[in-house]
């Protein structure tokens, strides 16, 4: 089995547990009787600490010069930890256990897309046609894990969590490792990366965009409800979502250009304006549904031109720490900005309001991105950082 194939096999299953995390753990936690309220305070202390140890791991890969060591040390825990989740029955255990979670396997994240990234560079593939796994992954498992937990009990989750995880786990072993930079990680150089302005300027339009993205994964079912739709609408949306991504991702090496990341990051937050703008207008929930086929354009644009812009400008020898502050800024950050104030907006002004609002917020991040269109990303900055190393 090349390497590439064994990446997408493991891009597979690893999404396909990114899924049973992320989309069933809010429904395990009803089961067990767990109320609405503390499921919320959960999820969002799960997000306060994913924000510190997102970072601190990504350093750690960075000053060890390895991601494959850290990455199977990660998941090997959190295939234990997720094992013990689904089995507890109590408020205590599913805070101590999410909070862990959130400590091992959060973190693998963006490991995971560093080293998609610079392995499909190495191996001279799209970065695309090996995340596309990852989508087809998360979307085989929404599909169908439902269908398992009806007819085996919602106590087979663990179980099922348990082999998806050995799988990815197997898969991983076999993994190259990606060549470390010759330099030596200097904080020094970190610092004055993170203190250029069209740094700061990047992160900003990440996080901006991000807001409104997170707020549609969040209230899109209260949303569908409003409009006169049921769970089983929501539920074919996010099915909808994730088969547009896998297509997008495939074909994202096509459409993403050298040197083009800032325009594509930049059309992507005008689409995602247009996209949230129409779902305030449309009025019914088939409607809402069929406007589910942005995500593609949107979301996968977006995040892998981000991505690619990241490595452009990074200095090679903190590669992780930038992916893994991306990923918090996107995942994290925007999560508890985006939950905290959309349930307020949803609460008091209703979900059309909400949409108004984010088609704004993504306004916002367009007219940034052009700004960052404009300004040159100081390329040979980082050929110091090289060198210096």
């Amino acid at each position: 089995m090349s390497i590439i194939t064994r990446l997408k096999g493991f891009n597979f299953f690893y999404f396909a547990l990114f899924a049973l995390f992320i989309s069933f753990l809010p429904t395990y936690s009803a089961q067990v009787g767990v109320s609405g309220t503390h499921i919320g305070l959960i999820l969002g202390l799960g997000s306060l600490i994913s924000i510190v140890a997102q970072p601190l791991w990504g350093m750690v890969s960075d000053k060890s010069r390895t991601i494959k060591k850290v990455l199977l040390l990660l998941l090997t825990a959190s295939i234990l930890v997720g094992t013990l989740l689904y089995q507890a029955n109590h408020v205590w255990s599913l805070v101590v256990l999410v909070a862990l979670m959130n400590v091992f396997y959060l973190p693998t994240d963006p490991l995971v897309e560093s080293l998609n990234f610079q392995t499909s560079q190495r191996e001279n593939v799209g970065y695309g046609s090996v995340r596309m796994f990852g989508a087809l992954g998360y979307a085989c498992v929404s599909l169908t894990a439902g269908y398992a937990l009806k007819l085996w009990s919602m106590d087979s989750l663990s179980w099922i969590f348990l082999g998806i995880g050995i799988a990815a786990l197997v898969l991983a072993l076999g993994l190259s490792d990606v060549k470390a930079s010759a330099s030596r990680a200097s904080f020094h150089h970190l610092r004055e990366f993170f203190s250029q302005s069209h740094t700061l300027a990047f992160f900003l339009v990440v996080l901006i965009v991000a807001i409104p993205h997170k707020m549609n994964d969040t209230f899109i079912g209260l949303y569908m409800e409003q409009l006169g739709g049921d769970v089983r609408l929501t539920g074919i949306s996010w099915f909808v979502m994730t088969i547009t991504e896998t297509v997008m991702f495939a074909l994202s090496a096509r459409i993403i250009k050298p040197g083009k990341e800032a325009l594509c990051m930049a059309v992507a937050a005008g689409l995602y304006a247009l996209r949230f703008l129409l779902s305030s207008m449309i009025g019914t929930p088939y409607g809402l549904v069929a406007l589910q086929v942005f995500q593609g354009f949107t979301f996968v644009i977006f995040y892998v031109g981000a991505l690619q812009y990241l490595y452009r400008i990074v200095p090679d020898q903190w590669k992780s720490t930038g992916q893994t502050v991306l990923t918090a800024i996107f995942f994290g950050v925007s999560g508890i900005v985006g939950s905290t104030l959309g349930g307020w907006l949803i609460d008091e002004y209703g979900g059309t309001f909400l949409y108004r609002g984010m088609a704004f917020i993504a306004l916002l991040g367009f007219l940034l991105g052009i700004y960052l269109v404009r300004k040159p990303d100081s390329l040979q900055q980082k050929g110091r950082w090289h060198k210096d190393g």
